[in-house]
């Protein structure tokens, strides 16, 4: 028989959290250092093969629908593979749906967005319900009453798999459904119907073209009631017990989140609580999609994490041309480069998070205008980061038994998720132009970087943002890119390592951003960038 050679071993038995640099030094720099053992904990968990293999058997054996039993009454419900609820176990254990809620405290946000990092590398379907759940909160604080009686079960760490009613379980996770076929993103389109029962409550009738997680215990819904567009919670069980008016016709056949079930349903009368004010529907929900939307920015990072690291990872074993493939010039150079990318985006993403845990004028504007900045560019450049560190391994990265094609397929969904890269951008401007003191609050972040590069760059950009550009919605995504970069760039010169900070301002600032990786210029030191990325202790 032959031998088997030349191959890199697997990435496995390592902790995500001491093996990562760049998020160990953010969870400490963002006022999450009380949390560093309960994440390295996680982070040994996760790095566990058995662990691993659950993501690979969660996404091999997708989630099935049965909508009859086998005597015919209709029942809507969803099986998911053993793996998937192993998985939202460990998740819920650590509390990433809600513990900067359950146990507010200074850099609660921060720490559970190291977590969340870490759960996307190993299997990002079950971060759907987690992140849904957890931005979920705001909004149910709204309606005292249905808080009151769900936010306990929301804050359990004990994961109750069972299809029951919630009051039965140990704990409850949530879900949202706002999309419908007629409308997309235009959700004053919406056209399922809330009408009055007479005893306070609701009655839905109407459909939803997507919502994830149809297993959740609780939905949140906007419906049409009779002074407008309006929030409401469905729970999947009526208060008496009885499964809800929640019908599932299927579940979508998506190009990735593979494990996660997502489906059309409609409403036949469903149960339903009104939560806000009627007719206030979107800005009752929208604090949700803030949440929701940070999350799309961590998942992203997550996964450019896990990518950059089974990239750095194999190019340490594997050779080629009597050389360690890390060692080769121009493979050093691609390495560097997607390192950088996803330095850039990690430390974007957890000084976002911290804004999550301050409440002043300025994490205010960060929270509102760097969210959906920061959600499209990052998910922009995910999908060609996953590419291009698949390349790295060759044939072995693109079959089904190594990881990257389920990082790949799994790329655009946050992206596309919580509002695509237009409506982010649109949403940049509108928020730019409503909080007046924006522009302060940015050339501030911006300006402590104290680098030359930086100041020059974000002076072109803020003559930009105070110009005609900024309301010129053609030229909207140059103008959140730019404000990105400078951003990630004035991050990056404050606490990377030298050689990051002058490889990003030259390849960034000083280039054209979103070329091919691979393309850092010459005199940077692209062997410590690419060794920066290796995941050792």
């Amino acid at each position: 028989m032959f031998e088997v050679s030349n191959q890199s071993p697997p990435l496995e038995s390592y902790d995500l959290l001491g093996t990562d640099a760049v998020l160990l030094d953010a969870v400490r720099r963002e006022g999450a250092s009380w949390a560093e053992a309960e994440l390295g904990a996680l982070g040994r968990q996760l790095g566990q093969p058995e662990t691993i293999a659950l993501g690979h058997a969660a996404n091999k054996n997708p989630p099935q629908l049965k909508i009859f039993d086998r005597f015919g009454h209709r029942i809507d419900e969803v099986e998911f593979h053993p793996a998937w609820h192993e998985l939202l176990g460990i998740a819920v254990a650590a509390g990433l749906h809600s513990s900067p809620w359950a146990k507010p405290k200074p850099g609660a946000h921060v720490a559970r967005a190291a977590g969340t990092y870490m759960l996307t590398q190993i299997e990002s379907g079950v971060y759907c319900p987690i992140a849904m759940t957890y931005g979920s909160v705001p909004t149910l604080q709204q309606a005292p009453a249905i808080a009151a009686e769900w936010l306990p079960r929301i804050f359990g760490r004990t994961y109750d798999r069972r299809f029951a009613p919630a009051a039965e379980k140990t704990a409850a996770l949530i879900g949202m459904g706002m999309t419908e076929n007629q409308g997309g993103s235009d959700l004053r389109t919406n056209t399922t119907r809330a009408e009055p029962s007479g005893d306070g409550s609701f009655r839905l009738h109407g459909h939803k073209w997507f919502m994830s997680a149809p297993m959740c215990d609780g939905f949140l819904i906007l419906a049409q009631a009779p002074k407008g567009l309006s929030c409401f919670f469905m729970p999947r069980w009526t208060p008496d017990g009885e499964r809800n008016a929640v019908h599932i016709n299927r579940l979508k056949d998506k190009l990735g989140n593979k494990s996660n079930a997502s489906s059309e349903v409609e409403f036949d009368g469903a149960y339903a609580q009104m939560i806000g004010e009627e007719g206030r529907g979107i800005p009752t929900i929208i604090e949700m999609s803030n949440y929701t939307r940070l999350d799309c920015c961590i998942g992203s990072s997550g996964l450019m994490r896990q990518a950059v690291a089974q990239a750095v990872h194999h190019a340490r074993y594997r050779s080629a041309f009597q050389k360690k493939l890390i060692d080769q010039p121009l493979m050093t150079n691609v390495l560097a480069d997607l390192a950088l990318e996803s330095e850039a985006a990690t430390v974007l993403t957890m000084r976002l998070a911290r804004a999550y845990d301050e409440d002043d004028a300025a994490a205010q504007v960060i929270r509102r205008v760097v969210t959906p900045a920061a959600k499209f560019w990052i998910c922009k450049r995910a999908p060609s980061l996953a590419l291009e560190a698949m390349e790295v391994l060759g044939g072995n990265g693109y079959v089904e038994e190594s990881i990257m094609p389920r990082i790949y397929r799994e790329m655009p969904v946050n992206s596309i998720w919580e509002g695509s890269g237009n409506v982010m951008c649109l949403d940049v401007l509108r928020a730019i132009s409503r909080m007046p003191n924006a522009g302060e609050v940015l050339s501030q972040e911006l300006g402590e970087a104290g680098d030359a590069r930086v100041d020059a760059f974000a002076g072109r950009l803020q003559q930009r943002l105070a110009a005609a550009d900024r309301n010129d919605e053609s030229q909207a995504r140059v103008l959140v890119r730019d404000l990105v970069l400078a951003l990630q760039g004035a991050l990056l010169v404050q606490h990377a390592p030298g050689a990051v900070a002058d490889a990003f301002c030259a390849s960034r600032l000083g280039g054209e951003a979103g070329s091919a990786f691979g393309t850092l210029p010459r005199g940077l030191d692209l062997r410590a960038i690419a060794e920066r990325a290796l995941p050792l202790a």
